[in-house]
């Protein structure tokens, strides 16, 4: 009997077989694939933000590189009190607009999640302030706010309720206070979208269980409504306040950090100290000033998002 021909020997895989079946598992492929994501996050996120924190350290000018000075940057901000000034307004801008906007828009969300005639044209309205260009709309605002054609004065004024034209702007905590006002009316549609998506969320089971149990609509809130959007709240809060704290356009727009630096916040600052004025290190000190706002409140939406 003749012996059975000996096995053919396994033919060895080429270069391009080898190199498919190693991106063909999980620690090669996924980082692979997230490879244009964090190139672009390096080159549009990273790099900048790094740039900028070093600019921050130098004496750099236009046209001139400067040199190496440390915190040397800061320690001025904090002597200075139009930089104490933007920092209390800062604060109080974003404060007071939270606020409100979680108020109003919680309120709205409420009455539009209900089924009433003409529901989805009112929730189709309520986007526009939202939706509409800020330029747009903070000219239109302007108008509105003006010393001599105010609408709002004049409505006012045939209510009765004032005598002569208010200067919205013209004034220090008018002007405050009526950028707080524009503000809102902003992003009051941000806050009630999200509040809605919330509440469609809530499985209607767990309310009519309530109502049966006697609970009337203030206790559904607070015992069952409240503590189901309180996680979906954090993360709008922390979003819209990142959003509020960097604002520019709104408040350069309107007032250009006037009347007399009354008006003046973080973003405003740095641009005027770094181009207008030509210092460029001490405009970039002012914006990354604002990173410990920024961490704090990405820390709490990104634990609210584990939660949710």
């Amino acid at each position: 009997m003749a012996e059975a021909a000996p096995a053919l020997a396994a033919r060895t895989p080429t270069l391009f077989e080898r190199l498919r079946r190693a991106a063909d598992t999980p620690a090669v492929l996924g980082p692979l694939l997230a490879a244009p994501a964090v190139g672009l996050l390096a080159a549009l996120v990273a790099y900048p933000l790094v740039f900028g924190v070093w600019l921050g350290l130098t004496s750099a000018t236009l046209g001139n590189a400067g040199h190496f000075v440390g915190l040397a940057n800061f320690t001025a901000l904090f002597a200075d009190p139009t930089y104490r000034a933007a920092t209390f307004y800062s604060i109080l801008y974003t404060v007071g607009s939270e606020a409100l906007k979680l108020s109003i828009g919680l309120a709205l969300a409420m009455v539009l999640n209900q089924r009433f005639r003409g529901y989805r044209a009112a929730r189709s309205l309520m986007l526009l302030p939202w939706v509409a260009p800020t330029v747009l709309a903070v000219l239109a605002w302007q108008w509105l706010l003006d010393p001599q054609f105010s609408g709002i004065s004049w409505l006012f004024e045939r209510l009765g309720l004032i005598h002569h034209a208010i200067n919205f702007l013209g004034t220090e905590w008018n002007a405050r206070v009526s950028l707080i006002v524009v503000n809102v009316w902003r992003g009051v549609p941000y806050f009630a979208i999200g509040f809605m998506a919330g509440l469609q969320s809530i499985p209607a089971e767990l309310l009519e269980a309530a109502a049966i149990d006697g609970a009337g609509g203030w206790a559904s809130f607070r015992h069952i409504i409240w503590p189901l959007l309180a996680p979906l709240t954090t993360i709008l809060v922390c979003f819209s306040s990142i959003w509020t704290i960097t604002d520019f356009q709104l408040i350069w727009t309107m007032t250009q950090g006037g009347p007399v630096n009354g008006t003046q916040v973080f973003t405003t600052l740095a641009y005027q100290r770094a181009i207008p004025s030509g210092n460029l290190g001490q405009g970039a000190a002012i914006a990354i000033s604002t990173l410990p706002f920024m961490i704090v409140l990405a820390y709490f939406a990104l634990r609210a998002m584990r939660e949710k």
